[in-house]
């Protein structure tokens, strides 16, 4: 005669210590979900034409067309014609980055040739490598 194993724990007293937690309804999508027909809105604050401001354009430019799909669209704003406008996002140091859209609001402060750093910072997922 063989005798069934039974488990002596019910589901609800399974400890999920450890493992992945199930998605629950209402609530965001986690780190690295990238929202679909969502347009990134992005301001990148420089001064004049810096080398450090033109690095973080061309890096910039380089993340958004191999990350987003072109489903992006680029702000600059040069404080040296506009100073008055660091207030408004509360610009402390150039070149600075903004992810205006989606929401949360994202800064990164720097040339952005850290590209995993900036992909992290803007909670993006890496595009797979083909």
């Amino acid at each position: 005669m063989k005798k069934k194993m039974s488990s002596s724990k019910s589901p609800k007293s399974v400890s999920t210590k450890g493992r992945a937690r199930t998605k629950r309804a209402g609530k965001r999508p986690g780190r690295g979900a990238q929202p679909k027909g969502i347009t990134w809105e992005l301001r990148l604050y420089v001064a004049g034409n810096t080398p450090n401001s033109i690095a973080a354009f061309s890096n910039l430019k380089q993340i958004c067309e191999t990350h987003m799909g072109g489903r992006y669209r680029i702000e600059i704003i040069d404080l040296l014609r506009s100073p008055q406008l660091a207030g408004g996002d509360q610009i402390i140091a150039i070149p600075t980055l903004v992810r205006r859209l989606p929401t949360p609001i994202k800064k990164i402060i720097g040339d952005l040739s850290n590209t995993e750093r900036v992909l992290i910072g803007l909670d993006l997922k890496p595009a797979l490598k083909s």
